[in-house]
């Protein structure tokens, strides 16, 4: 009895051992490698988050970081990640095409038991997330909530307002509109939502929509919210060739060249939506899934409106 009693103390003792020394990392692996599937290589403000989780795994011996460029794809995002997982990735981090088509890459990685963590963009914006699926990013809503409250105050609670929107597919664009629409109607009842259209997050679309809505409204447009910075600079670029230097603009990222037109009056304000925060905060949660640790499986980043008063703080 007593060589049995032995026997099993000399076997616990041995697994502790181990997992004090690395052997709780996920199958007891001493490399890592992470799949980053980005959404857009060329979206300025997904580059800013990848650049942070780059940072990040850069300090960090035993992780490779592969990146993968999905092109505004999501059956190439699909596929990447398929493939990531047929080279045995550890662990993904993605950011959507289209939050609402991420059930196969869920399931894909449920099927091969990869860690999953979306970023910037949520797919499960109203449900809980699965089991082994995380998220880092920030409360839509609030941002555009930040935005009307603004132009609320600027425009003394009345006039005509336009909504630049982005992808419709995109959980962000969708919220942040919300956000807009119902601070207006719920604080502003002055304020009236002329049009909203998309311009797909990109500078050129905005500028080409800020030029119809001149046509279409004139003298009643009072003021512009853009979904994200570069459509709102796209606005500004057609304010200024019309002459129209009364109608404020808002915009959502806090890009730097957004905050250079926050600083020299073209923008009224952004939203400051922290990339730092949301890349490097995604590439610290799967790296503290892979080494075993417990982690919090939605993670908000807070959103902070930037105008000229408080510009210096944050540049």
């Amino acid at each position: 009895m007593k060589k049995v009693l032995l026997v099993f103390a000399v076997a616990a003792i041995s697994a502790l051992a181990l997992f004090a020394n690395g052997a709780g990392d996920k199958g007891g692996k001493d490399t890592f490698k992470v799949g980053y599937v980005c959404n857009n290589f060329n979206d300025t403000f997904q580059t800013y988050v990848m650049d942070a989780a780059k940072e990040y795994f850069a300090g960090v011996a035993n992780v490779e970081l592969v990146l993968q460029d999905a092109q505004e794809d999501v059956i190439r995002q699909q596929d990447l990640v398929n493939t990531l997982l047929a080279q045995k990735i550890d662990a993904l981090i993605v950011v959507p095409v289209d939050t609402s088509a991420m059930t196969p890459i869920v399931k894909a990685a449920a099927e091969s038991n990869v860690p999953l963590c979306f970023v910037n963009r949520n797919p499960y914006a109203e449900k809980e997330l699965p089991a082994n699926v995380y998220y880092v990013g920030s409360q839509e809503i609030i941002a555009g909530t930040q935005q009307m409250e603004y132009m609320g105050e600027l425009l003394n609670g009345e006039g005509g307002v336009a909504i630049l929107m982005g992808k419709l597919d995109n959980e962000g664009a969708l919220k942040r509109t919300e956000g807009n629409e119902v601070t207006a109607k719920s604080k502003f009842p002055g304020i009236k939502i002329l049009a909203k259209e998309t311009g797909n997050w990109q500078r050129d679309q905005g500028m080409t929509i800020t030029e119809n809505w001149l046509t279409a409204y004139g003298a009643d447009l009072k003021g512009i919210c853009a979904n994200n910075d570069e459509m709102a600079l796209g606005a500004v670029e057609a304010l200024k060739a019309a002459g129209r230097t009364d109608i404020p603009v808002m915009g959502v990222d806090a890009i730097p060249d957004a905050k250079v037109a926050v600083g020299n009056g073209s923008l009224a304000a952004t939203v400051l939506q922290d990339a730092v925060g949301q890349g490097k905060g995604s590439a610290e949660l799967i790296h503290k899934v892979l080494k075993g640790e417990q982690v919090v499986p939605l993670v908000w980043i807070p959103f902070v409106l930037i105008t000229p008063e408080n510009l210096a703080d944050y540049q």
